[in-house]
């Protein structure tokens, strides 16, 4: 597949294909949307909103959660507010979202299948890791929505002045629903 998306990427610079997505690093919208990274959202949630290129600033992960107040996902954000000019947070979840009634127990056991072993699962656990609470799904699609909207809200790095809101999408018809209302 690499091969294949290199000769492509090869022809596309050569033909100036970029030129049509030229922007600054500083979202237009100066809107942060944290979302789940399903393929089916790639095209649909931007066209859902309305935004382009260059329009937001895309954080994506399984779910579309802050897993941890001090993670990737919460860096990604403060910096996007300090340094990009964001002043609101959209966290956007999706209907028949595949992390959603993940189980880690299965996780654990699928890695066994692919060669991890006891022994390495049982080092993460002695490193500190929480392995179940990290590797689990949800079971409520808005209950994580919400409890992600207040990690933002509530962290203690977040202004005051930042406004976070709480998203559902239909990850079929693109139908948006502000589960806050």
């Amino acid at each position: 597949m690499l091969n294949e998306m290199m000769q492509f990427n090869q022809k596309f610079v050569e033909d100036k294909g970029y030129e049509q997505y030229l922007t600054s690093k500083y979202p237009d919208k100066k809107v942060a949307i944290l979302t789940c990274m399903d393929a089916r959202l790639t095209e649909l949630l931007p066209a859902a909103l309305g935004i382009k290129n260059g329009d937001a600033k895309m954080i994506k992960n399984a779910g579309g959660v802050v897993s941890h107040p001090f993670g990737s996902v919460m860096r990604s954000l403060l910096i996007a507010v300090y340094e990009l000019g964001v002043k609101e947070v959209l966290v956007i979840g999706h209907t028949d979202c595949g992390a959603s009634h993940t189980s880690s127990v299965k996780l654990q056991e699928k890695m066994k299948e692919h060669g991890i072993t006891d022994k390495e699962i049982d080092l993460i656990k002695y490193c500190g890791v929480e392995l179940d609470a990290w590797l689990s799904g949800f079971e409520h699609l808005e209950t994580s929505v919400m409890k992600s909207v207040e990690i933002i809200r509530q962290h203690p790095l977040m202004p005051d002045d930042i406004a976070v809101s709480g998203l559902v999408i239909n990850s079929e018809t693109g139908k948006l629903t502000n589960i806050e209302e």
